[in-house]
């Protein structure tokens, strides 16, 4: 099966990291294929303006993959920004890996806490929580205050941040489990979740897994109500009426 992985920031650096780290968690005879946004679209997404320039390149990417046979795709940002609007433009399966990871760590632990990259995602990250239903067992969104490019600018600092506040949630937190809160960091979760010995939780190695099963399942995105394709509103359009001199 054919499934694409969108990264919705224009760093080509990340995108390299997000493809190598979908690659290695698909199922042999899955291809991954890749993509990521161009500029003005920023390097990193950080906020809700950010989002919001992303998003409109984002559909075109997936509708493009999707008449080139992509079967389902993954959003590869831990803000899932777009991820309605997504579903309503293609039909196969749309996974984001904010809701992949908290579904996988639901699963695997009772409790689990989310470290990510700067303070302004916190609420964005708990706010995705109260969406997806899973505010029971989310105990904290903690973050390392490091921007989302300070990740590849030095990744043993990032490591070593993470590691600390891994620490913390399972101390202070009462965490079982921890999601690593960008994709920016999908490579260090193995070595984190070794050195730490508890599950720690790569969201793009979830999403590529769960991506798998619903196109292997032969799912599609529901388009009844909420999903439903976009309406083409061009012939809904009333002429204006044309202004009348009073009669004289």
């Amino acid at each position: 099966m054919q499934l694409f992985v969108y990264n919705p920031n224009s760093s080509r650096e990340m995108t390299a990291l997000i493809a190598r780290s979908a690659k290695a968690a698909a199922s042999p005879g899955s291809q991954i294929v890749t993509d990521c946004a161009r500029p003005p679209v920023p390097p990193s997404i950080e906020g809700h303006h950010d989002e919001a320039v992303a998003v409109p390149p984002m559909l075109d990417a997936l509708r493009r993959a999707e008449a080139a046979g992509a079967q389902a795709h993954v959003i590869a940002c831990f803000d899932d920004p777009g991820i309605g609007a997504a579903r309503e433009v293609v039909a196969g399966p749309v996974i984001g890996i904010a809701q992949a990871a908290m579904q996988v760590a639901g699963t695997l632990a009772a409790r689990y806490s989310v470290v990510t990259t700067l303070p302004r995602a916190i609420p964005i990250i708990e706010d995705l929580a109260v969406r997806y239903g899973v505010t029971h067992g989310l105990r904290r969104v903690r973050a390392v205050d490091l921007p989302v490019l300070g990740i590849e600018a030095d990744p043993e600092r990032a490591k070593s941040l993470l590691l600390g506040q891994i620490l913390a949630a399972r101390a202070e937190d009462g965490a079982e489990a921890v999601i690593l809160g960008c994709a920016g960091m999908s490579d260090m979760c193995h070595a984190l979740s070794v050195e730490t010995g508890m599950p720690v939780i790569d969201g793009v190695h979830a999403a590529v897994r769960l991506a798998e099963a619903l196109a292997g399942g032969g799912y599609r995105t529901s388009k009844v109500g909420a999903y439903a394709a976009p309406r083409d509103k061009s012939g809904d359009l009333v002429p204006p009426t044309p202004l009348r001199r009073p009669a004289e």
